[in-house]
Formats: structure tokens, sequence, C-alpha cells
């Protein structure tokens, strides 16, 4: 690989590395070509992005980025794959599903939202991080919650503002 290669190579991890929030670190070495399409088939069906990088390329992409990837570069040793996606637990979720027959993809570490995760023992903590339209959906139903709670209320209370305090008020006793 020239010079020229290797820059060009560092620039597209770059950038790469720029529009990613959710970046994971991965070791998939010793998966059979079976395997290897398996779980490339895996990662596109739940949309992250999978490539095998050099790791003094991803290292020095690293260094040139905006981020502040902490500890992350520390794992850049053997066999190094990225996954990279816009929901934060996407790619644990699959390595998580793919291990159930496999021992590989190992965990090596991520970087989700500038918070920093390493090592393979990580990797439920990642699976268990909700991703934005989870939020959304757990926030909408709280706030439903209290507005049931007041309708029903209002209509056991006879539909006035003193039947539905005094409704209100016998609930909470």
């Amino acid at each position: 690989m020239t010079r020229e290669e290797k820059s060009q190579v560092i620039e597209d991890l770059t950038a790469q590395l720029a529009e990613s929030a959710h970046i994971y670190l991965a070791d998939i070495s010793g998966l059979n070509a079976e395997n290897t399409s398996k779980l490339r088939r895996a990662c596109f069906k739940a949309n992250v992005k999978l490539a095998v990088v050099k790791n003094t390329l991803l290292a020095k992409a690293m260094e040139s980025s905006d981020k502040d990837f902490g500890e992350l570069p520390t794992t850049l040793k053997g066999n190094t794959s990225i996954m990279l996606s816009e929901t934060g637990n996407a790619p644990a979720k699959v390595i998580k599903e793919f291990r159930k027959k496999s021992d590989k993809p190992l965990l090596k570490g991520a970087f989700i939202e500038e918070a920093i995760y390493i090592g393979d023992n990580q990797l439920d903590a990642l699976v268990d991080i909700k991703s934005r339209e989870e939020l959304i959906g757990d926030i909408v139903g709280l706030l439903q919650s209290p507005a049931k709670n007041v309708i029903s209320a209002l209509k056991s209370g006879g539909s006035t503002i003193a039947g539905l305090v005094k409704t209100l008020q016998e609930r909470e006793g």
C-alpha cells in the first residue's frame, strides 16, 4: 500500500469516526467464510456497518479525530473490525445474538455518545443501552399514565372538579 493510499484510508476512517456516535471495535478472527458471511448479513439487517481495519491506520484516524477515544486505542491489537451504527445498542445486540452459535465476535471496546467501554465483559451493559426511540417511548408512556389517571378520576368523580379532587385523594390514601 502506497503512502497516498494509506493517507486516503486514514482520511476515510477519520470521516467515518466523525459521522458516527456509536463505534464498536471487535475481533472476528477465526470465523470461517460461512460465519463471516452470516455476521455481515446480521449486521446489514441491523443497519450496522462492519469493516475490517488495519490497527495502525485506525489509530491514526482516532488521533486525527475531534473525538476523545480515551483508552479505546489500547485495544487495537490483533485483528480488529469496526462496527458503526446509528443506534447505540445495535452492534452489541448483533454480537450477543451471533455468539449464541459462535465464540466470536469478541468485543474489544466501544465508543457510545462519548462514553468509553473497554472489554468483552461490557457487552451486556451495551445491549441494555436504550435507543433514542426506546427512550421516547418510555417518556411518552410515563406522560400518558398521569393523564389516564386524571381522565379515569374525572369519569368516576361525576365529571366535576370537586368529584375529581375527591377521587384522586381517595386513590392516594
